[in-house]
């Protein structure tokens, strides 16, 4: 299922790092302008300029039209501003429809006081409170108990603020860590809707009796998470297949969610024109867009169908694969694929009953999808151990490319040089592509961030992954890595640190790259301990 905000792109135009103007910093801002306009209208330079018997007269012109002319200016630029706050207003109501946000809204306000109830009865609120009035005074906060309230919030809320949850969770760039921390745990399961209403919606979308395309149907679900759920079937043609569709309703909720929290950023920053400088309106638009055209499934069978090609036209289907899909049972609302069989990339004895050597087959996977990412109009950016297979012909696959990465031509060699440095453990050669790669107002010093990077490959170097047993199906104990997803972002994020110290404003896509570096080089230390990892992929 896909965790995340549709497709992103990389080194491209990016908004900027959101800041909040205090209410004190304006006010004194404001309090300036008064003694400045008197000093200038008061200083030698205006009396220089005009005979004496015509300068005051002329200096309280020039002043009465300078003053008329930017009123009149700020007053259309205001006049602009709330037409177009009207046209956003108007074109939301209208796509989103006035009873699904009325409804929405109900139910908003019943998980707000839900969740308040919650936190009052384990001594949360308090904590809470006290941490937003420190904000609302300038104060400096721990983040930690606002971060836990507002996921509990979000998960109540459902699936637009569960998809809006592990945006932040995917974003360090762009909040603090305790959000991106606390929002790691933002889980994207939900119950499984009724097999009448999946019907309806595949019959719908595909125009045909069920029975006219698929042979069988399971009606229990594979998995099930917000927005979609997924279940096997078999197609009329007799291939087995796994069918991801889409949750009745989810639409409309998606609309008015995204909708009013749209509106709610542009209506403050109309009411605050300061705000406009934070790009929180692009960001939430950003958000909006990609988070609708997820919900469109023929643009994830397009991803898909990409990296076939991709695989193809490099020869690399004998080392990897991609689930085929078909798209005369697919559509907007419904994604037939292949289902493959197959065990995680972390299960160990599985790999091994699949795998002759398994070393190599983690090689391979890494090698695969570092070419993709240099040679592939995009790359997977969730290879967490449910998204990897290994399948019983030792192939690996790479299923639900929900969230996928893309990178345009002028960076790749940043790219490539920061993937090449980090796999050679080279501390100057990661800093020179960081600058490279990132923005900055100010010249970087490159020794001072190589130090710091170096820093953080030692902490890389000398995590060491556990090996867990969990029971399996028949009886049998498996042994897995035990990949900790926390562990993957604290390192995220102290890179994120380092390159901000150091004057580095990196875009929120490069962290959905590293994260994917990290997650390979855990399992390169626990599948391939003594093989350092290539970066290139031959066929």
């Amino acid at each position: 299922m896909a965790g995340g905000v549709g497709a992103v792109r990389l080194g491209g135009p990016r908004a900027a790092i959101p800041r909040v103007f205090s209410r004190s910093a304006v006010l004194a801002a404001l309090s300036v302008l008064p003694f400045a306009s008197r000093s200038f209208a008061n200083s030698d330079l205006l009396r220089l300029r005009a005979p004496a018997r015509f300068q005051a007269p002329q200096r309280r012109s020039v002043v009465r039209w300078a003053a008329n002319s930017a009123a009149s200016a700020s007053a259309e630029q205001r006049q602009e501003s709330a037409r177009r706050l009207l046209q956003d207003i108007v074109g939301v109501v209208s796509s989103a429809g006035i009873e699904a946000g009325a409804v929405r809204g109900l139910q908003a306000l019943r998980a707000t006081l839900l969740t308040a109830v919650e936190a009052a009865q384990q001594n949360e609120l308090q904590e809470a409170l006290l941490a937003l009035q420190g904000l609302a005074r300038g104060e400096r906060v721990e983040d930690a108990p606002l971060a836990r309230l507002l996921r509990r919030l979000f998960q109540r809320l459902g699936s637009t603020y569960v998809k809006l949850g592990q945006f932040i969770a995917s974003s360090p760039t762009l909040f603090p860590a305790a959000y991106v921390r606390e929002f790691q745990r933002c889980l994207d399961r939900t119950e499984p809707t009724s097999f009448a209403a999946i019907r309806r919606t595949v019959e719908a979308d595909l125009g045909r009796p069920l029975g006219e395309v698929f042979l069988s149907f399971e009606e229990e679900p594979l998995a099930s998470a917000s927005v979609a759920q997924v279940h096997s079937a078999v197609l009329q043609t007799g291939e087995q297949v796994a069918v991801k569709v889409q949750k009745p309703g989810v639409e409309k909720v998606l609309q008015a969610d995204l909708g009013f929290l749209f509106l709610a950023a542009r209506t403050l920053e109309f009411l605050s024109p300061d705000l406009a400088r934070t790009s929180v309106v692009d960001i939430l638009s950003e958000i909006r867009t990609s988070m609708l055209d997820e919900l469109d499934f023929t643009k994830e069978r397009d991803n898909v169908e990409t990296f076939r090609q991709f695989l193809r036209r490099n020869g690399l289907e004998r080392i990897a694969t991609a689930p085929r899909t078909f798209p005369e049972a697919s559509g907007k609302k419904v994604l037939t694929m292949e289902l493959f069989a197959g065990v995680p990339l972390t299960d160990l004895e599985g790999i091994r009953q699949y795998s002759r050597n398994p070393e190599q087959t983690l090689i391979n996977a890494l090698n695969v999808w570092s070419l993709s990412v240099r040679a592939c109009e995009i790359f997977h950016a969730d290879v967490h151990a449910g998204n990897l297979l290994v399948l019983q012909d030792g192939r690996v696959a790479f299923i639900d490319f929900g969230i996928v990465g893309r990178i345009p031509p002028k960076i790749w060699s940043a790219v490539e040089g920061l993937v090449l440095a980090f796999a050679a453990n080279d501390a100057r050669g990661m800093a020179r592509n960081l600058i490279a790669m990132g923005a900055t107002d100010t010249s970087v010093d490159e020794s001072a961030l190589a130090s710091d990077v170096a820093s953080v490959l030692s902490r890389i170097a000398g995590l060491e992954p556990e090996v867990v047993l969990r029971g399996g199906g028949g009886g049998r104990v498996v042994a897995e890595v035990g990949l900790d997803n926390e562990q993957v972002t604290e390192l995220l994020l102290e890179v994120i640190r380092v390159a901000d110290s150091n004057g580095l404003k990196l875009p929120r896509e490069f962290a959905l790259l590293v994260k994917q570096a990290l997650y390979f080089d855990r399992y390169t230390k626990i599948l391939a301990p003594a093989k350092p990892p290539e970066c290139t992929a031959v066929p």
